[in-house]
C-alpha cells in the first residue's frame, strides 16, 4: 500500500483551528460556572393573601377631664397601614360602640412574623396618661385585644393576628 500524501498547513488554517479551538474552550469553561439546578431568574414575589377585618370599640362613655374634644370621631390604626390609610370607626346609635372594617389586611396567621401592632384614637381619653390612645376595649376580627406594647402610654398597641377568614388571633 501507498503512503499517503499530507499536504502542507498553511498559517490560515492554523489560525482558524486556534480561534476555533479558543471559542470551544470559551463555550465551556462559560457553561461550566452555570447552575445545573434551580431557576436562572429570580422568584416572582408572591406578596400574601389579603382579608377584611371588622373592628369594634368599646368606648368609656365618659369624657376624661382635660380632653378638649369628647365629640371627634374614634380613628382605627394598624401596623400594616401606610400613613394615611386609618380610618374613622361609626358609632352604633344609641351606644358607645365603634365599628368599621379594615380592607386589604395582609394574612398573617398561621403567623408569619411578628403580630400586628393595632390601636385606636379615642377622643374620650385625650386628658389620659395615654393621650387617647388606647387598645383596651378593642375588638379585632372578634378578637378581643389581651396582649399589649407599651401599655398604658402613648404608644400602647394591641398585638394580633389576622387569618385568611378575616379573623383576628391572640398571639400566643
Amino acid at each position: 500500500m501507498g503512503r499517503s500524501r499530507r499536504r502542507p498547513v498553511s498559517r490560515t488554517s492554523i489560525r482558524r483551528l486556534g480561534l476555533l479551538a479558543a471559542l470551544a474552550v470559551g463555550t465551556l469553561s462559560c457553561n461550566a460556572f452555570k447552575r445545573t439546578a434551580g431557576p436562572d431568574q429570580a422568584a416572582i414575589v408572591n406578596p400574601p393573601n389579603t382579608t377584611a377585618v371588622t373592628v369594634e370599640y368599646d368606648q368609656v362613655p365618659e369624657c376624661v377631664e382635660g380632653s378638649p374634644r369628647c365629640v371627634d370621631n374614634v380613628v382605627f390604626f394598624g401596623s400594616w397601614m401606610q400613613p394615611g390609610e386609618e380610618f374613622f370607626l361609626t358609632k352604633e346609635p344609641g351606644r358607645y360602640i365603634w365599628r368599621g372594617t379594615a380592607t386589604r389586611v395582609p394574612v398573617n396567621f398561621p403567623p408569619r412574623g411578628d403580630p400586628y401592632l393595632v390601636r385606636i384614637y379615642d377622643p374620650h381619653i385625650v386628658g389620659g396618661p395615654t393621650g387617647g390612645i388606647t387598645a383596651d376595649r378593642l375588638k379585632v376580627g372578634g378578637e378581643k385585644i389581651t396582649q399589649f406594647y407599651s401599655p398604658g402610654n402613648p404608644y400602647e398597641s394591641g398585638l394580633i393576628y389576622i387569618d385568611e377568614n378575616g379573623q383576628g388571633r391572640t398571639p400566643f
